[in-house]
């Protein structure tokens, strides 16, 4: 899973400074920045980040996927970490003029331009545990990316993980560095111990998020997904996809459920589940592992509705269908 996704940057990216006030926006090489040791992100992880794409279409113009409802989700993150509060307007400059100064290498469908704002603490002060950075640095970084999964379409393994936690349950909504970390070492442990490919997280047995992704279960005419509150990461994708399931008149509940009730209905013919966001958009998930006893999702393999409301996302995306909700922003 995801294989080289993400590894290659185009060689320039944007940049601001805030000390008592943004500097304007910089255009330098991607490949270097300069902190002092001491800075309060090498040692008590005031980060975070963004994931956000653009999308080549058919008349050649580029397009970037509800960058909005991402920045205002980087606000948030921001917020929520004490780090000194994002400039909107320049925020929203830095990533258009970044993509729009690569246009003619963002790729075509189903690769994409993946841009990864990023807004880290740099106060040198190491006396600040508990104390928030008053300077900070943003930058956009871009980098041009093919499909997340190499070989086709997801099935994907995931470990029902009842007794660990992806982060602090008051903090999961932030997109922070430090809440993927502290989700590491369980991933590794699923992979290393299971074959699986991913960790839900379900403490005491309630379904939250895997370590890296948003969850949604599908029985019949509903699609089940947990509602969203301040312990897992409020996804634009995962908005996105109950957006299009509404508009096909399927039913959406968002809701508390847990894993007696998750397995007891993947037993059922029909049913999907699947993991949802930015680098992956909805990938099926096939097999749950948990106490140490393999449930298939279903059939076992993807299932139609998964598939199909990812193609009429794709489709959006990739100027193919009609963009009724106003999600793309051409630059």
């Amino acid at each position: 899973m995801a294989g080289e996704f993400g590894t290659k940057f185009m060689p320039q990216m944007t940049l601001s400074e805030y000390d008592n006030g943004w500097s304007d926006m910089r255009t330098v090489d991607a490949d270097t920045v300069s902190l002092h040791p001491g800075a309060h992100v090498f040692h008590y992880a005031s980060t975070c980040f963004e994931g956000l794409k653009a999308f080549r279409h058919k008349d050649g113009s580029v397009n970037i996927f509800r960058m909005d409802k991402n920045i205002d989700r980087f606000r948030q993150s921001s917020e929520l970490l004490y780090l000194p509060p994002l400039d909107i307007e320049l925020t929203k400059n830095m990533i258009t003029s970044i993509v729009g100064q690569y246009r003619n290498e963002v790729p075509e469908p189903p690769a994409s331009m993946y841009i990864r704002p990023t807004h880290i603490g740099t106060e040198a002060a190491i006396g600040k545990a508990a104390e928030p950075s008053d300077t900070s640095l943003l930058f956009v970084l871009l980098s041009p990316v093919g499909d997340y999964f190499s070989h086709g379409e997801a099935s994907l393994r995931i470990l029902l993980d009842e007794v660990g936690v992806r982060c602090g349950p008051d903090h999961g909504m932030v997109k922070g560095g430090g809440n993927y970390a502290s989700a590491l070492k369980h991933c590794m442990r699923a992979k290393q111990e299971h074959n699986a490919h991913q960790v839900l997280f379900c403490p005491d047995g309630d379904i939250q998020e895997t370590g890296a992704a948003n969850f949604i279960l599908i029985d019949g005419d509903t699609l089940i997904t947990k509602a969203l509150d301040d312990s897992f990461l409020h996804g634009v994708t995962r908005e996105s996809i109950l957006t299009l399931a509404r508009d096909r008149q399927l039913k959406v509940e968002e809701r508390d459920f847990n894993v007696e009730e998750l397995l007891e209905r993947c037993a059922k013919p029909g049913t999907e589940a699947g993991l949802s966001g930015t680098a992956a958009v909805w990938a099926a998930v096939t097999t749950f592992i948990h106490n140490g006893k393999e449930y298939k999702v279903g059939s076992g393999e993807p299932g139609p509705i998964i598939r199909d409301i990812r193609a009429e996302l794709n489709d959006i995306q990739w100027g193919e269908a009609e963009d009724t909700h106003n999600w793309l922003e051409r630059v």
